[in-house]
């Protein structure tokens, strides 16, 4: 890298850092002044990250390996010593997902939900930082310091209003990810005890050096690690405490929490393919699956059990995110392409679905949709008390029924799966490479997956009309909820995004599939975190 390109790479983490730090100077009665820096800061992300997808896009587009990845070193220091930023095609897709997520919970919550609690711009600033920085990491310990960032500001999101509901689910929230960590830390102790690096590129050249009793031991702590890394990404059984957490959070928060679980996926993938030779045939892969599998069952059986959107939304992240670890395990490159082309249909449609959420439910009656359960038992009057339902939150825009129909609808699509929308074209995506994958015939894992997202499709339809059914055309007649274009143009947004993806399916799969087979060729990763003796110093 040259000239001011250079800098581009550690932007995502200063910009929102510099917003947040300026917000908390200037104190929560400065709200407008909070809100202005925070739309600065994530329009500034917005365009960071579609000028990062340029350049890991054209960094590999001359075939060179080590090119594919463009590196960060603060101070200039060696890469083994230095706190070390990496970009490459997958974490310039995670960063842009976030930015975007990020300005639409931001833009929704300028309506009303800023002021539902105290310092919610600098919370929000913070997770953005936690977020960029577990993206662009390349060694355990910093990768560390990030997840502690992203979830301390998740713990103030997730409260963000209080209510006994949110009270209750964050605190489980709370230890729960505590909980995982303690495991992360201790993990990466004995990784660091056994191999005496943490530098991620570093590990994965060490690892075939090391005596078979050392990479035992190593290999416990990994699992270890992973066992961290799964919990925040909510696979079955560790994932029990998310469906409640991301029902009970106001709007904005569930919107911007939904990408916390794939940060664990990404954290799996990253180091699973980095460090086992590509994920082909290697260490807990066949877990990662069975664990994948197991997950979208049980998603699939909380959206038919949820009584209410929100908890089917929480649901949904669980199908998502089993989704992704199920194709992830395959240990193929194609079918990792897939997968990171569900992973960008799928996050901005769950995102879409808790803003819809809100605005579809305003002034309905608390439990309204609760079904075979007394008021009493759902809590009446457990509605967001800090927010009076009879506020004047904006205008009701022409059809604005119409106009929450059409984007449930939209969203009931994505995501189930159905065509003719990217959710669709992700699924086929993966399953087509498992079927097509050679002459030993098609393996018992690829019919496990074909029913797995057929039945989980299946279940998204069921529990999708029947909310829509009763959020629509069976609740008693009521007036049309009073609407900001600062709240629908968001959800929009989102959905605009899936439309985009489906519409230019072909170089958006070109993408994935190249940065799945970097992904599957660490080769290349590693070379240019880690150049030549001698290249230390000759640049970024």
């Amino acid at each position: 890298m040259s000239g001011w390109t250079d800098h581009l790479v550690v932007a995502p983490v200063v910009v929102p850092l510099l917003a947040g730090a300026l917000m908390v100077l200037a104190g929560e009665g400065r709200r407008g002044l909070n809100a202005a820096l925070g739309l600065a800061s994530t329009a500034a992300l917005v365009g960071l990250a579609l000028a990062l997808l340029r350049l890991a896009d054209a960094a590999g587009a001359d075939g060179a390996a080590a090119a594919a990845v463009r590196v960060y070193r603060l101070g200039d220091w060696p890469a083994l010593f230095a706190i070390v930023l990496v970009l490459d095609r997958l974490s310039a897709l995670m960063l842009a997902l976030t930015a975007v997520l990020g300005a639409a919970a931001l833009v929704f919550s300028l309506a009303r939900w800023h002021r539902a609690g105290a310092h919610f711009h600098p919370l929000l600033q913070f997770q953005l930082v936690g977020l960029n920085g577990a993206f662009l990491a390349g060694d355990l310990f910093n990768l560390f310091v990030f997840f502690e960032v992203m979830l301390a500001a998740s713990y103030g999101l997730a409260l963000h209003g209080s209510g006994a509901a949110r009270v209750r689910a964050g605190l489980h929230y709370v230890a729960v990810n505590l909980t995982a960590s303690l495991l992360f830390l201790v993990a990466a102790s004995v990784v660091y005890g056994i191999s005496g690096t943490l530098n991620m590129a570093d590990l994965a050249r060490r690892m075939a050096g090391l005596a078979a009793e050392d990479r035992a031991l190593l290999e416990a702590g990994l699992a270890v690690l992973g066992v961290a890394f799964l919990v925040k990404a909510a696979m079955w059984p560790l994932g029990f405490w998310l469906p409640p957490t991301y029902a009970a959070a106001s709007a904005p928060a569930a919107a911007i929490l939904s990408i916390l679980s794939k940060v664990g996926v990404y954290a799996v993938l990253r180091l699973w393919l980095l460090l086992f030779e590509g994920g082909a045939g290697g260490f807990g892969g066949a877990w990662l699956t069975a664990g994948g599998l197991l997950t979208i069952a049980f998603g699939s059986a909380a959206a038919l059990a949820a009584q209410d959107m929100a908890r089917l939304a929480g649901a949904s992240v669980l199908v998502s995110s089993g989704t992704l670890l199920a194709a992830i395990g395959t240990g193929q490159g194609e079918v990792t392409g897939g997968a990171l082309f569900y992973l960008a249909s799928s996050v901005p449609a769950i995102a879409a679905f808790f803003l819809l959420i809100e605005l579809v439910e305003r002034g309905r009656d608390v439990g309204a949709d609760v079904l075979a359960v007394t008021r009493e038992a759902f809590g009446e009057g457990a509605e967001d008390e800090y927010l009076d339902d009879d506020e004047e939150v904006g205008v009701a825009i022409p059809a604005t029924m119409a106009a929450l129909g059409l984007g449930f609808m939209g969203c009931a699509l994505l995501l189930a799966g159905l065509p003719p929308l990217s959710g669709f074209l992700a699924k086929f995506a993966m399953l087509a490479p498992l079927f097509g994958a050679g002459d030993d015939g098609v393996p018992a894992t690829a019919w496990a997956l074909l029913g797995a997202l057929i039945l989980s499709g299946l279940a998204t339809v069921v529990a999708m009309t029947r909310a829509g059914i009763d959020a629509f055309w069976a609740s008693p007649a009521r007036e049309a909820p009073r609407v900001r274009v600062l709240e629908i143009a968001p959800v929009a947004l989102l959905l605009a995004l899936c439309v985009s993806l489906t519409v230019l399916a072909g170089p958006a799969m070109g993408y994935m599939q190249a940065a799945a087979r970097s992904l599957h060729a660490p080769q290349g990763y590693i070379a240019g975190v880690l150049p030549a003796p001698g290249a230390e110093g000759a640049g970024r």
